[in-house]
């Protein structure tokens, strides 16, 4: 507190270090508040979407027990540092990505329901037709609050024209968010070209040549902010000095570890090789640095709208750097064979590894009410739950961090069957500040999430009980 009454001046929330070709969004910073709200300012709810393709090997992934108490399930091991900062939410469902008239293309409607609720129409021309999708509905209400509206990342190059999956468009297999019915929002899936777009001059227009030659003469983003950076911090108390400081440093890893990837795939000449590094570790490395991305991008304020897929469904992508040499997609029809079953689980598991470090790197980051992950709410999980059935109901889903103190974590809550997933997109657009009615298929809110729950006992209609 003496720190903040020791400063006779504010700094503006959109302050941001400048230099020839970047701009580098500062964190919460102290001196960013007036005195007298500086104890009890808030920062903004921030939230993420994680998707994770071809469902799930079930089995391993429900805790036995609902509740507090619950306990993890084998899957969800890697998370067991979190615990206590996520729930396991059962019992949701897409029900406009089942079959119906519609026939095949499950993988197709996965991708396309889970941030929307609305059927997709079959087709793999240019008539392209699915609802807008939640991230989307608040990106319009608040956006315009951020440098970006919203940030929306993949590991897999966007595709948006052609067929797919059984006669749908891949526009829907390549796409989580949606700003209209017809307009998918197209992922980035360069570390790179996503880090220029956070912190670079902003000039998406740049050809990739002169990106190049523009990076071949310099060391650093930062470097070109240096001074910039020297002048601020002069006019900083220690608490703000020493976060600075923490955040550049948190910056240039991951340039480093980015310009590392690149120069490691430079080196590699023969095509066999390329393929061997994207199927392999090299994907571990990418899905880290979009995560990283991520958490500059809500710890600057510069968004508070994400999405990450992870990789589509119906991915082949192999994991050999785990002991699963096979194509995911093709050993998630797995007709209960207990080999394939539990090569699912291993991949299952790796991905909760990614998340968990998610997760960490959320906590590390500290803000006046708690840590980053604190004000965040992060959905995890995929559009089918068994992939062998293409099941679209009871979908493996977890909802991390507490929503800027209005959401309770480390809970396992089972709804009824069927419940709109949707349901719980309206209960975290209140939580972001976005009134709306209703959101595709949804009937209700999901009250259970919300912090007051459980503080005694309290029954609620959708909630199924043991």
């Amino acid at each position: 507190m003496a720190n903040i009454q020791s400063q006779r001046w504010q700094l503006s929330r959109r302050t941001a270090l400048k230099g020839l070709g970047a701009t580098v969004a500062l964190p919460f910073l102290e001196a960013m508040l007036p005195t007298v709200r500086a104890a009890t300012a808030s920062p903004p709810v921030r939230m993420a979407f994680v998707y994770v393709p071809n469902g799930m090997n079930m089995k391993e992934w429900y805790p036995e027990r609902t509740g507090p108490d619950f306990d993890l399930s084998e899957t969800l091991k890697p998370l067991a540092p979190h615990r206590a900062d996520f729930s396991v939410l059962s019992g949701l469902a897409q029900a406009s990505g089942t079959a119906g008239r519609d026939g095949a293309g499950d993988h197709a409607r996965a991708n396309a329901t889970f941030l929307t609720g609305v059927r997709a129409r079959k087709t793999a021309g240019a008539d392209i037709h699915v609802g807008i999708s939640m991230d989307q509905i608040a990106a319009q209400k608040i956006g315009k609050q951020t440098r970006f509206a919203s940030l929306e990342l993949s590991c897999d190059r966007a595709r948006q024209s052609g067929g797919c999956d059984s006669g749908y468009s891949c526009a829907y297999q390549y796409n989580l968010a949606w700003k209209s019915s017809n307009t998918p929002m197209a992922p980035e899936s360069n570390p790179r070209l996503a880090f220029e777009r956070l912190f670079g001059s902003g000039d998406e227009r740049e050809d990739p040549a002169t990106r190049e030659r523009r990076a071949r003469y310099q060391k650093s983003i930062l470097d070109l902010v240096l001074e910039d950076a020297r002048r601020l911090k002069q006019k900083l108390g220690a608490t703000d000095r020493h976060k600075l400081d923490e955040y550049l440093s948190a910056v240039r890893e991951v340039e480093d570890r980015i310009e590392r990837s690149e120069r490691f795939a430079n080196s590699l000449s023969r095509p066999e090789q390329k393929q061997a590094i994207r199927q392999g570790q090299g994907f571990e490395q990418h899905a880290r640095a979009m995560f990283d991305l991520m958490t500059l991008a809500f710890q600057t304020d510069s968004t508070r709208i994400a999405t990450f897929l992870m990789a589509h469904d119906g991915s082949d992508r192999s994991y050999p750097f785990i002991g699963v040499p096979d194509a995911h997609h093709r050993i998630s029809h797995h007709g209960n064979d207990g080999g394939k079953l539990s090569k699912i689980a291993k991949i299952d598991q790796f991905h909760c590894r990614l998340f968990a470090y998610f997760l960490e790197q959320l906590k590390k980051v500290r803000e006046p009410n708690g840590s980053l992950l604190d004000n965040c709410m992060i959905v995890y999980g995929s559009g089918l739950a068994d992939g062998n059935r293409h099941e679209h109901h009871d979908l493996p889903l977890l909802l991390a961090g507490r929503g800027g103190g209005k959401i309770k974590s480390g809970q396992h809550l089972e709804f009824s069957r069927g419940t709109p997933m949707t349901n719980l997109f309206l209960s975290m657009l209140d939580r972001m500040g976005v009134q709306e009615s209703r959101f595709g298929d949804s009937t209700g809110r999901l009250e259970a999430i919300a912090s007051t729950f459980a503080k005694g006992p309290r029954k609620h209609a959708g909630i199924r009980r043991r």
